[in-house]
């Protein structure tokens, strides 16, 4: 090989090896002036338009909970917590009222009756010094898998995953009649089939639609709304939503896997405005179990906790500015 050949392939070699550092010594440079996201990691602007005020701790998981006048009925394992909220919104553990397994929901008709759903039957009780059953039967089917119920004046509505409908009873334990949905439930997770009744109206999740349906006191199919989608106002994955609530006002509050989010919609399934994102609910995967015991505090059940928040006006514009467009009327509210 002649002289004037080596020279220029060592040039050569020298120009791939200096331009392979420069590139690498950018791409370092780049990487610490832009942090890198994980999956399923974004840099969020949301601002959620509530605030936290207190948070109780208790011994176990959350199973369910529910809230009325000033106390909150706490399912954990083993048993229930009857607890007192006091002014701040944290609760005194007042006593652990009984042992039992498998409860999938509990409805509070006063400070001293509780209903309590399991999977396959329903019970009645009084706390008191001691506790009592004072009602309850067994499912009308050995398949029955209840979730959920709703109580209303003269009904309880239960939801059946293991028959993919609503069980309607009569508060003496008598069928009424069962309904499903005109276009089946779709239930790819069992916990989401959940149920509240605002007034004369029923809504059922029907997660795997990526929906929630209404109806009548009769059992008839009203009208449905929810879309699929990760944008606001809408459902994302495999099925969503999985829990739901109501508030004193007639809106229905929603509660997202995944990508944990609570939004909040119009009885008319006009969406309102995301009050609490993935970010703001402290990341994880799972659905967080929600309760409004006034208009403006939202009781929020993650893991072992029961979280408060109050609403705060100060912060309803940054939120719908950032993290709602076109929701300009929810946010005069």
């Amino acid at each position: 090989m002649n002289k004037g050949l080596k020279i220029a392939l060592n040039v050569v070699i020298f120009l791939v090896i200096a331009g392979f550092g420069f590139f690498m010594i950018r791409s370092m440079s780049s990487d610490q002036r832009t942090p890198r996201l994980g999956e399923g990691q974004e840099i969020s602007t949301f601002v959620s338009p509530y605030r936290l005020v207190n948070y109780s701790r208790f011994h176990s998981d959350i199973l369910n909970f529910d809230i009325y006048n000033g106390e909150a009925f706490v399912v954990v394992e083993g048993g229930i917590i009857r607890t007192i909220i006091d002014s701040m919104g944290g609760m005194i553990i007042v006593e652990d009222d009984f042992a039992g397994h498998d409860i999938r929901d509990i409805f509070a008709v006063n400070n001293r009756t509780i209903y309590l759903l399991y999977p396959n039957r329903i019970g009645m009780y009084r706390l008191g010094r001691e506790v009592e059953k004072i009602g309850g039967w067994e499912s009308h089917n050995p398949n029955s898998d209840y979730r959920a119920f709703a109580i209303t004046e003269n009904y309880i509505f239960v939801t059946d995953v293991g028959e993919r409908q609503v069980v309607q009873y009569r508060k003496d334990g008598s069928v009424v009649r069962f309904f499903r949905s005109p276009d089946r439930f779709i239930l790819p997770d069992p916990e989401a089939f959940d149920i509240i009744a605002i007034n004369d109206t029923i809504f059922v999740t029907n997660s795997g639609r990526h929906r929630i349906e209404s109806y009548t006191l009769n059992g008839k199919f009203i009208t449905y709304f929810g879309t699929p989608g990760a944008q606001a106002g809408g459902f994302a994955g495999c099925c969503n939503p999985i829990f739901i609530a109501a508030t004193p006002g007639g809106n229905i509050l929603t509660s997202e896997k995944g990508r944990p989010r609570i939004s909040s919609f119009g009885r008319d399934g006009s969406f309102r405005m995301v009050l609490f994102d993935s970010q703001a609910l402290g990341g994880g995967t799972h659905a967080r179990r929600i309760r409004v015991c006034e208009e403006n505090n939202v009781f929020i059940a993650n893991r072992n906790t029961i979280s408060v928040y109050t609403f705060d006006s100060t912060r309803v514009e940054r939120t719908c500015s950032r993290a709602c467009a076109g929701c300009t009327r929810a946010c005069r509210k």
